[in-house]
């Protein structure tokens, strides 16, 4: 079975992973792409494209300013690690053994609408980017039309990876 679960709005990038272990994201070109035209928006502008408070939007400009590649444990935290809402509480990843976290890379993976899909070790940075977010790049006019097949293709790979029939959303 491959789980997949949603990203949250709250993240930790404060307090240490539990392993040291990480993996890349399969994606990080077309985030790149994404942050690039996120860039291009002033505060205001993201405000107004994601509803958020004057706060966040500022915080999420900065973000996208402040995104580098390429990740690394000094400038980005595993996403089961730093993603910290309820899923994620009720997951306690400081908890699992090398053996869970090493079934979870290969069973569970996350939706984001910045990085397309998220193994739990992949490497990210913080960001806030709701798929339903009406905001596109080159021909595509929102993150469904930009992610396209990708995400969809992704996720039978690591079904066939897992040996995987079932997929959990």
């Amino acid at each position: 079975m491959l789980m997949v679960i949603s990203p949250a709005k709250t993240l930790d990038f404060e307090t240490p992973a539990a392993t040291d272990t990480y993996t890349q994201p399969i994606f990080t070109e077309y985030s790149e792409a994404l942050v690039d035209g996120l860039r291009a928006l002033a505060p205001d502008d993201i405000q107004n494209l994601m509803g958020v408070s004057t706060a966040i939007a500022e915080l999420n400009h900065k973000r996208f300013m402040d995104f580098t590649l390429p990740f690394s444990p000094d400038n980005a935290k595993q996403a089961l690690f730093a993603f910290k809402g309820d899923v994620y509480t009720g997951l306690d990843a400081e908890s699992l053994s090398p053996a869970a976290l090493e079934y979870a890379q290969t069973h569970l993976v996350m939706l984001s609408g910045l990085y397309g899909v998220l193994k739990p070790l992949d490497l990210m940075q913080p960001y806030r980017l709701e798929m339903g977010t009406k905001f596109g790049v080159g021909e595509a006019a929102t993150l469904y039309q930009f992610w396209g097949d990708r995400i969809t293709q992704a996720l039978n790979a690591q079904l066939r990876a897992a040996g995987a029939e079932t997929l959990l959303n």
